[in-house]
C-alpha cells in the first residue's frame, strides 16, 4: 500500500517533513508545535497547549479522522513544572476515557527556544 503525506498546515513553517504519513489504516503524526496561525508561539503554557491541540486536529481532519481515533501519543515538555497543568489540560482536549496510550517526556530543548511543548501522535483510520 503506499504512503500518503500530508504538508504542515500553512500557518506554520515547518522543517523539510511530512506532519503525517499514512501506511493502511495508521496514520503517523510527526511532532506538533503550539504555533498559532500567525505563526507566532504564544508565551504561556495553557495556550500553546490549546494551538497544539488545534494544529493536532487539524491534520487529523485532513486525513479524514478526529482526536478520538488517537491511539498513541508522546508529550515533550521543556519544563517538569508544566506536567501537572498538561495533565489536566489533556484530560479535557483528549477525553473522556478511555484515553490514549501516552509517554510524557521532559526534554532539556525543542527546535524553537520558545516552545514549551510538542506532542506526536498515531491514529488509526480503521472504521
Amino acid at each position: 500500500m503506499p504512503i500518503q503525506h500530508f504538508a504542515p498546515p500553512a500557518h506554520i513553517q515547518a522543517p523539510p517533513l511530512s506532519f503525517a504519513a499514512r501506511t493502511g489504516d495508521l496514520l503517523f503524526i510527526s511532532g506538533i508545535p503550539g504555533y498559532d496561525d500567525n505563526r507566532q508561539l504564544p508565551d504561556d503554557f495553557e495556550a500553546q497547549f490549546g494551538f497544539v491541540v488545534v494544529n493536532i486536529t487539524r491534520v487529523l481532519t485532513e486525513a479524514g479522522a478526529s482526536l478520538r481515533d488517537l491511539v498513541k501519543l508522546n508529550v515533550l515538555l521543556t519544563r517538569a513544572a508544566d506536567v501537572a497543568p498538561m495533565n489536566k489540560l489533556y484530560a479535557q482536549a483528549f477525553g473522556p476515557a478511555p484515553y490514549p496510550a501516552r509517554t510524557t517526556c521532559v526534554v532539556q530543548a525543542l527546535p524553537d527556544p520558545k516552545m514549551l511543548i510538542e506532542i506526536e501522535g498515531i491514529a488509526s483510520l480503521a472504521k
